[in-house]
């Protein structure tokens, strides 16, 4: 578990059905940091849109990834760590949400369309159709080395990629600059 008093913010990103939700929840748990949905900080013109099987463009996207950043911010304003989902599909988001913030990482859960597409199919209840999915990943820019991604594979059981994240933000805290 990181063992540095400075607060830290894990955004667990990923395309709908890749297990955000559980995994930064099982995450926030063993760290016993906050946990926040990002999904719940959706405008409801984007969830009415989504629900009704069309995909958001990035005018749509500004206003939830604005609300996001200022979560992230609450956060570290308030000296708190916390893991916070969102899609965070392309690098601009990205650059929102973490611009210059030392004391954020991305945890990026990485899998096949067919795996993502069965647990969409056996998913029920949530505004994100499964036919969403292809745009999603039409959209997906996948992290690159210089934003320091810890990225993993969804194969493997949610409390072992709840635990992988955990280990990498370990030697993260044991490397971590002062922050500013």
């Amino acid at each position: 578990m990181p063992s540095s008093n400075s607060p830290r913010v894990v955004i667990v990103m990923g395309v709908s059905g890749c297990g955000k939700s559980t995994i930064a929840a099982m995450l926030s748990g063993r760290l016993r940091w906050e946990f926040e949905e990002g999904d719940a900080l959706h405008p409801p013109a984007n969830v009415a849109k989504m629900a009704a099987g069309q995909p958001l463009d990035d005018k749509d996207r500004e206003p939830w990834l604005e609300a996001v950043a200022a979560h992230i911010d609450y956060w570290r304003a308030h000296g708190r760590s916390g893991v916070i989902t969102c899609s965070a599909l392309k690098r601009r988001y990205r650059d929102v949400l973490i611009g210059d913030r030392k004391d954020v990482r991305i945890a990026y859960l990485k899998g096949s369309r067919e795996l993502i597409a069965n647990r969409l199919a056996a998913r029920q209840g949530h505004f994100m159709p499964a036919a969403l999915l292809d745009s999603q990943l039409a959209a997906l820019e996948e992290p690159t080395e210089d934003e320091h991604p810890i990225t993993v594979e969804i194969g493997p059981r949610p409390e072992a990629i709840a635990a992988r994240i955990a280990e990498e933000l370990e030697r993260w805290e044991g490397t971590a600059p002062p922050l500013d």
